[in-house]
């Protein structure tokens, strides 16, 4: 198992700790992790040139530092995307790096493989807005074509990993548990929902009337998905 992990913050508190629980179950002999820490892994930020969405993501100014990201994405099998909740949202650090990867949401140019992963958000928080954020986190892993998302969100109710009451850390614990499983099980059999279908052939109506973008039609015309190909029956 491939597994990709984005971390959106460096110190090792709360989100770091229960993602790792998750991992730690998942780990074996089959399992490789590419991990990306921001900001040391960060792109500067975007600049809203748009030259990723009309001319190709090469072209992105940041394209050095993004690439190795988005392959690490497209190889894993699962996702994961993890941030404490700052002022009820994802770090600012995470979001300068999913603003760079808008070019494969799929309005745009979704990879192929997404279609056939497992994604996980992770938060936590001292008080409230855990869920907020993961709520966030899942709606770019939907937009990616990702089509088995789980989320374990948490608050709690300290300001460090160490503040932890240890009845609060065995019952992180047990759904650490029972998530790894329900991600094994998953990994390789994912299948998109009628949600995510919908979405998609919906998005393939838009290229061929309304989107007048020619770099976004040009790669679902080349992938055959405005004549009747999909990414998860005919993957390429």
């Amino acid at each position: 198992m491939k597994i990709a992990v984005l971390h959106g913050q460096m110190h090792q508190g709360s989100t770091y700790h229960i993602t790792k629980m998750v991992l730690d179950r998942l780990s074996g002999p089959d399992t490789a992790i590419r991990e990306f820490f921001m900001p040391k892994d960060m792109p500067a930020p975007c600049v809203g040139c748009n030259r990723c969405f009309f001319e190709g993501e090469a072209c992105c100014p940041q394209a050095d530092t993004v690439r190795p990201v988005a392959e690490a994405l497209e190889e894993a099998d699962l996702i994961v995307l993890e941030s404490p909740c700052y002022v009820f949202g994802m770090t600012g650090q995470l979001k300068v790096l999913l603003d760079h990867l808008g070019y494969r949401w799929m309005p745009h140019r979704p990879h192929p493989a997404m279609f056939r992963k497992v994604g996980l958000a992770v938060s936590t928080a001292a008080g409230g807005g855990a869920d907020k954020v993961v709520k966030d986190l899942v709606r770019h892993l939907f937009f990616w074509g990702v089509p088995v998302t789980h989320r374990f969100s948490a608050n709690v109710y300290a300001a460090a990993w160490g503040g932890v009451k240890d009845k609060k850390r065995a019952k992180l614990e047990k759904h650490a548990e029972r998530l790894a499983a329900r991600i094994r099980r998953q990994i390789g059999r994912a299948k998109p929902g009628l949600k995510t279908r919908a979405f998609f052939f919906m998005m393939g109506l838009m290229q061929k009337g309304v989107f007048d973008n020619p770099a976004d039609q040009t790669y679902w015309k080349q992938n055959g998905w405005l004549n009747g190909k999909t990414p998860w029956k005919d993957p390429a």
